[in-house]
């Protein structure tokens, strides 16, 4: 089917079931979750009870991925698949691991995920949560039972973050006494995965361990890889009210880093790399303590202690790929490579209540907590490595950049449902966060001279305020909610790229705020739909602007970094899934046939960005500026649909689903032609099928394989100004999985 044609289907369904006049709705309370209909293993996402661990979801656009409900590329993280339900996810692909989920919603980044609030059971697993919110670890999804994504209103009981709340909840054994899971898989390229857990239930204790090794060469060249993942929980159940849980996760891996290509070089062979000196690791321990407890019948309360130690590793040759990585004849060895390293604690706790009053004859909720949060990075970068070919972080002398990052936060929140009836609730909130971030340290060197950067403390106070609605039509539902977001000031916008560089004093956060106005449920038994528009802006984006130094042109320029810009995103965002055999009712023997679509039409643009360059030399040097109002926002492709097909029957599953992604400009310039080194220009559109099947025998094994990529098709989702290595970054193409499975 062509994907125009798939795209007038999908409309015309939505179309059939916006028309139906006749819904039911579930009267979702604390006590009572509401039922999903499951048709078939593919029917996802679910959305979440109005009150769930303490979190009020009424009102907030929200989605639950049951991965048990869904066939796909779960050995390697393949999270074109595994996100397909959820429209509006864009997606970056920077090689096959899959170590590194990278993903972004509603036209934001999706550089390791940092525009969301990314968490582990609930918990924190990115960097540093303000100064520098990436992910660099994600759990495996074949030790994931559920992913929760809660969009822009979850700010208020999560954290400021545009993109929302990002929820990785791992599996766990609830009824036997002892259970054991293997997974073992083998594909393209040297694939090698093992997947091995177990876990139980005797008296009051329970516990789950489980341990994932992967390995491959990968399917470019110079991209091969071992990661390991480590996983140990354990529980005491008090009594019915109270329990305590503590768990412990450790990653660890080396992935070789085959760099970026100038688009002649992606043209020629995508495959292709110039790159084989290039390594990055990442150890990484995260850890939590949870006390669970029912106070009385309307008070329940969950306090959380939590932390991280890790660490970013890299080093490689970094220059631009038109740029040679070869032997200089005058040394007869290569050039010295760059080294570059983080080092991360970061420990917090935060308290969750939820107290159940009434007001007249109607139940309300009061969601109310506190957070603490306290993180350190030590950075040390532009270390000169060894001219070798291994991942040795061996450095000749001092590292040039020896930088402390400090941030302390404080937050209290508030959330009340007031349900002025049975069906229709309101529900305002606020949250206050408390953040100083200060930084020091050595910046650079000049003629062997320090360069300190100076003692930088930023201090604030920031309320955020936000309103959702909620009105149920037996199985259905309308909600809207507006909330306010806001963005720390980063690391790296605390310390210029180069010394000439001047940084604002009164550098201000980003702020903003998402709103949300959808509808939503199941019809019959044969129906899933949600349907919204979104309009998120996001003020005070920092940038540079090109000064004289002390205002004399004859003393030359330098770059002064400020709050700029400010960008809107908005737009239309719709999922389906409609079992097409109970629609027809065609009778049980051929199973179940789903068709779902999840579509999204976006519109990011710069209301305004000030910008400007110098020309000319000493003492006539001209500074123009102009402003890119109007420009796209890079990276935010104006479409992103999923199109799939799922057919299940007894113990066989099969899906095959197709997406479709528009262009992209990869800088705010909205430079069309690609840059001689790769850096800038158009991303064109891209559309890959993937094709994964499931069939379970002899009551405990499985069987599971799929194609990715299944028509070879050669794209790229981002280009690179640094890391993982400057220039175009290729997708995948076709590779092929076979893993057998078992649980006892």
């Amino acid at each position: 089917m062509r994907p125009i044609s798939l795209l007038f289907f999908s409309w015309l369904i939505i179309a059939n079931a916006n028309a139906q006049d006749q819904y039911k709705i579930e009267n979702d309370t604390v006590k009572t979750l509401a039922p999903v209909v499951i048709i078939a293993k593919q029917q996802s996402p679910e959305r979440m009870a109005e009150i769930k661990d303490n979190v009020i979801y009424s009102g907030k656009k929200n989605e639950v991925l049951k991965l048990s409900n869904i066939n796909g590329n779960l050995t390697n993280n393949n999270a074109r698949e595994i996100f397909a339900r959820i429209p509006g996810v864009t997606i970056w692909e920077n090689e096959g691991s899959g170590i590194q989920i990278n993903v972004g919603v509603r036209g934001l980044s999706p550089n390791r995920s940092w525009e969301l609030n990314t968490r582990q059971n609930g918990y924190d697993i990115s960097s540093d949560v303000f100064g520098y919110p990436e992910a660099y670890y994600n759990p495996p999804l074949e030790a994931v039972e559920t992913i929760a994504l809660v969009r822009g209103g979850a700010s208020l009981q999560f954290g400021p973050q545009f993109g929302g709340m990002l929820n990785y909840i791992l599996k766990r054994e609830t009824k036997k006494k002892f259970s054991f899971e293997t997974q073992n898989t083998i594909g393209s390229y040297g694939l090698m995965s093992s997947y091995n857990a177990i876990g139980g239930k005797f008296k009051k204790f329970s516990y789950y361990l489980y341990n994932h090794s992967r390995s491959a060469e990968g399917w470019r060249e110079n991209s091969e890889y071992t990661v390991r993942n480590t996983h140990a929980f354990v529980e005491y159940r008090f009594n019915d009210k109270t329990k305590l849980s503590a768990e412990y996760t450790n990653m660890d891996y080396q992935m070789q880093q085959a760099g970026g290509l100038t688009d002649e070089q992606f043209n020629d062979n995508p495959r292709q790399s110039f790159r084989d000196r290039n390594w990055f690791g990442t150890p990484w321990n995260v850890f939590s303590l949870q006390l669970d407890t029912k106070i009385n019948d309307k008070l329940s309360s969950n306090t959380t202690f939590f932390g991280l130690i890790g660490e970013r590793n890299s080093v490689g040759f970094t220059a631009t790929p038109n740029v040679e990585d070869v032997i200089n004849p005058a040394t007869n060895d290569y050039a010295n490579r760059r080294v570059d390293r983080d080092y991360y604690k970061n420990f917090g706790v935060e308290n969750r209540n939820i107290y159940q009053y009434k007001l007249g004859q109607t139940k309300n909720n009061l969601a109310f907590g506190v957070r603490l949060y306290q993180a350190n990075t030590n950075r040390v970068q532009e270390g000169r490595g060894t001219t070798g070919s291994d991942f040795d972080l061996t450095i000749d002398g001092e590292f040039a950049r020896d930088l402390d990052f400090t941030t302390r936060n404080v937050a209290v929140f508030a959330e009340n449902q007031f349900k002025i009836s049975e069906q229709f609730s309101v529900t305002p909130g606020i949250r206050y966060e408390n953040i100083n971030s200060t930084a020091d340290g050595r910046f650079g060197f000049n003629a062997g001279n320090e360069i300190t950067l100076p003692n930088k403390t930023i201090s604030r106070n920031q309320p955020l305020f936000g309103l959702g609605i909620e009105y149920k039509f037996r199985t259905t539902n309308i909600y809207a909610n507006i909330t306010q977001a806001y963005r720390p000031v980063l690391f790296s916008d605390l310390t210029p790229p180069a010394v000439t560089d001047v940084i604002d004093p009164n550098l201000e956060d980003a702020n903003g705020y998402n709103t949300d106005f959808g509808f939503r449920g199941t019809y019959k038994n044969y129906l899933n739909f949600d349907f919204s528009l979104f309009y998120l802006s996001y003020n005070n984006r920092i940038g540079g602007i090109r000064q004289f130094v002390n205002n004399d042109p004859t003393q030359g320029t330098y770059l002064y970094r400020t709050n700029l810009g400010a960008t809107v995103n908005k737009g239309i965002e719709g999922f389906f899934n409609v079992n097409i055999t109970r629609f027809f009712e065609i009778e049980k023997p051929y199973g179940n046939l789903d068709f779902f679509a999840s579509v999204s039409f976006i519109d990011s643009r710069y209301t305004d960005f000030k910008i400007s360059s110098a020309s000319g030399t000493a003492p006539n040097v001209t500074i123009t500026e102009s402003n890119l109002s109007g420009n796209r926002v890079e990276n935010a492709p104006r479409y992103i649909h999923n199109f799939g097909l799922s057919w299940g029957n007894n113990n066989i599953s099969t899906t095959i689903q197709y997406r479709m992604s528009g262009k992209i400009f990869t800088d705010a310039n909205n430079t069309k032609t690609p840059s001689a080194n790769g850096v800038t220009g158009l991303l064109e559109d891209y559309n890959v099928l993937d094709f994964s099947a499931e069939y379970k025998f002899l009551k405990n094994y499985n069987l599971r394989t799929g194609i990715n990529n299944l028509f070879d098709n050669e794209y790229a989702t981002r280009r690179a100004g640094g890391y993982p290595g400057p220039g175009i970054l290729p997708g995948e193409g076709r590779t092929i999985y076979i893993s057998i499975g078992a649980k006892f």
